[in-house]
């Protein structure tokens, strides 16, 4: 039996199946708004299932939070780089649930300014009682908020390390030992991705671009070389904007 060639039979499937990263390099690149406001309408119910996950209930489309997710999705394709190291939905995902947490964050900050104040209490100390369980309420609320971040941005940092061949076990064993040596490292790392073309260099090639750090930075080739995995490492997490990871690499 002849085997059937579907590109004989579709010759028209392969523009069909355009990924969505090039329709949002195209984009990009054409300023096409009728093609933007299409993926926006194609992707609402991904945008609902990422908001409602982060809020921890549904959200529908007549809520803030859809909006605050539309428009965070709208930044993701304004922003998206193509390898950058994750696919658009991913990269999308991280925007949306910032952008919804940081509007969570607002609110609760919003409405402790409207908590009747202890000195309004009544006669029985129910008012302070209350503002002080609301209070409460609301700090444990976004502690869990925060920890919920640090996680999802571990889990996206692992996916990111992975494609440079690294992961937590490989970096632990590559760790400088010394504070020193570590902090040097970190140093080299910052610089490396506050420069556009060295980190453009470090995502396309999955590598240091170590002679170009060398007349940057007063250490020897030697060293860079040796804490290489560290740095690498280090600059992802600049690159990827992890904002919770920073804290723990900033002096």
């Amino acid at each position: 039996m002849t085997s059937l060639n579907l590109n004989a039979v579709f010759p028209i499937a392969k523009n069909k199946m355009t990924s969505i990263e090039d329709k949002v390099l195209t984009i990009q690149e054409r300023n096409d708004e009728k093609l933007r406001n299409e993926l926006i309408g194609d992707y609402q119910p991904f945008i609902k299932k990422v908001t409602s996950k982060v809020c921890s209930q549904y959200i529908d489309r007549t809520m803030d939070e859809f909006s605050v997710g539309l428009f965070a999705f709208n930044e993701a394709i304004d922003q998206y780089q193509e390898g950058q190291g994750s696919r658009f939905l991913s990269f999308a995902d991280m925007v949306i649930r910032r952008r919804v947490i940081d509007y969570i964050r607002k609110e609760v900050r919003q409405n402790r300014l409207i908590f009747l104040q202890p000195d309004e209490e009544d006669e029985e100390g129910r008012l302070e009682e209350s503002y002080a369980e609301q209070k409460a309420a609301m700090d444990h609320f976004e502690d869990q908020i925060q920890v919920e971040n640090r996680v999802y941005e571990i889990e996206e940092y692992q996916k990111l390390l992975k494609t440079f061949g690294l992961n937590f076990k490989v970096l632990s064993k590559h760790c400088p030992k010394h504070v020193d040596a570590r902090e040097n490292a970190k140093e080299i790392a910052r610089l490396l991705a506050e420069n556009e073309e060295l980190a453009a260099f470090l995502k396309e090639k999955k590598q240091l671009p170590i002679k170009d750090l060398l007349n940057m930075v007063s250490c020897s080739r030697k060293t860079i070389e040796r804490n290489r995995k560290y740095i690498i490492a280090v600059s992802l997490i600049y690159l990827g904007d992890f904002q919770a990871l920073k804290s723990y690499i900033q002096p």
